[in-house]
């Protein structure tokens, strides 16, 4: 299969994506989700069935891909340049929460898919995609191991607030937000404490300058 034609299965894959999670909260992340999905986007049934041959991992990784599409198109650099650090972080998970708000079963139907144990590997790869979507809109061009370990820590905190979405009740997400807050907050405390251990001219304690000091104090 050529390039264009794999162009052509995504775009297929992007379009569809969307509709087939809202078919998934009636019949699951299935062949049934996939034609209905078409028939409402006006796409050939078969075609879109032959887009994902995978079955239902191949489906949920085109709707992340599709969340991740849309986030990138909601936010100007110069928006997200506005913004302290916290915020953008903030402001991007909030709006991929926004974005499945009426989607909340085809979520718990999907992370129990992504939960099993053939899917867990593709699963991983998926957060960190979406992790690292979100650091780079934020401006992070990090290429040490900052890097990994940014992109780890946020796809862990955005995979456990998805977890507490799935079930949250309360008005307007209000739980939800309040965990994702907590979370945020649990980075930047990690990242300041980091960059403090880190910098090398920070004060470091010497037992030779302090028995220097003591054997010749300032006067």
């Amino acid at each position: 299969m050529g390039a264009a034609a794999d162009s052509s299965l995504e775009a297929m894959r992007l379009a569809l994506a969307p509709a087939i999670a809202d078919a998934a909260a009636f019949d699951g992340w299935s062949e049934e989700a996939v034609r209905a999905a078409a028939d409402q986007v006006g796409l050939d049934a078969d075609a879109a069935l032959f887009a994902f041959q995978g079955g239902a991992i191949d489906m949920i990784d085109a709707w992340i891909a599709a969340i991740d599409a849309e986030m990138a198109a909601a936010f100007t650099a110069e928006q997200l340049a506005a913004m302290k650090i916290r915020e953008r972080i903030r402001s991007l998970v909030q709006f991929r929460l926004d974005t499945i708000g009426w989607q909340q079963e085809a979520l718990r139907r999907a992370l129990a898919i992504m939960a099993m144990p053939q899917n867990a590997p593709r699963a991983l790869r998926l957060g960190w995609r979406s992790a690292d979507a979100m650091w780079r809109l934020a401006g992070d061009t990090s290429v040490d191991y900052n890097y990994y370990t940014k992109r780890t820590i946020l796809a862990g905190i955005y995979a456990a607030t998805l977890a507490v979405f799935a079930d949250d009740k309360s008005d307007d997400f209000a739980d939800t937000r309040a965990f994702l807050d907590r979370r945020i907050d649990g980075i930047m405390r990690f990242e300041k404490a980091k960059a403090k251990w880190l910098n090398p001219d920070r004060e470091h304690f010497s037992p030779a300058r302090l028995l220097g000091r003591l054997r010749y104090p300032a006067r």
